[in-house]
């Protein structure tokens, strides 16, 4: 069913240990005209997060829904707990740390917008958007990763484990996420690609952290997402 011309976006955002950059990139999602909610899921920061979370829900309370883990659950369970608190049409996710522009809101919605995509996902590494440079070990794990996610799940696609992703909400409400941290990516992409969803992915700008700036994934996640991808993409072949 086509969206309606008054679609309203639904922007998710799990945050840990947030507190130097969730007001900075807080305040450019909400000046965005597409987002009619912010929800944010603090997943029992410890740095004074919260408390600057609650102060921004407090000046924005018709737009911004904050939320929290009493126990540091992961990424994909704090995402899991703001799907469900979305009210959305469509729902985006956004990381709390400036690496993503939400000035590619435009280019994400667009082809769910016009009815020709269920889920979109944002690529690094295709057209002209710009990206900072950095590891170079770290941009051959995530091909390897992204090239192994397509052989099970037979997409095409450049950049699994990009951080921006979107979803119409009809989509997501048909799809469980098991995965509490970072496995998020490779499972919902082997879910959305099982479901028989449209597809479509856009390039994006990546101005990406080095570690001592709060960069978290590590090679431990990379293994993760091996064992992610084979679960979901290999040994659930068939389910629903």
């Amino acid at each position: 069913m086509p969206l309606p011309a008054t679609a309203r976006l639904s922007v998710i955002m799990p945050v840990f240990n947030e507190a130097g950059t969730l007001a900075r990139v807080a305040e450019v999602v909400l000046a965005r005209p597409e987002v009619g909610e912010l929800v944010v899921v603090d997943d029992a920061s410890s740095d004074g997060t919260w408390e600057e979370l609650q102060r921004l829900a407090a000046a924005n309370p018709e737009r911004v829904k904050a939320l929290r883990h009493e126990g540091n659950r992961g990424k994909g369970a704090a995402l899991k707990t703001g799907f469900a608190a979305a009210t959305g049409d469509i729902v985006l996710v956004q990381d709390a740390d400036l690496e993503y522009d939400p000035g590619d809101y435009p280019r994400l919605l667009e082809p769910v917008l016009r009815d020709a995509a269920d889920a979109v996902f944002g690529s690094r590494f295709i057209g002209g958007s710009s990206h900072r440079v950095l590891y170079f070990w770290h941009s051959l794990g995530n091909r390897f990763l992204t090239l192994l996610s397509n052989m099970v799940t037979d997409l095409n696609l450049t950049d699994m484990e990009c951080g921006y992703k979107v979803f119409r909400r009809d989509l997501l409400q048909k799809i469980t996420i098991e995965e509490p941290r970072f496995g998020f990516e490779p499972e919902i992409v082997a879910k959305v690609a099982r479901s028989g969803a449209r597809i479509y992915e856009v390039s994006v700008a990546y101005y990406g952290r080095t570690y001592a700036e709060g960069k978290k994934i590590n090679w431990k996640d990379g293994v993760s997402a091996i064992r992610c991808i084979l679960k979901y993409g290999l040994l659930r072949r068939g389910q629903g």
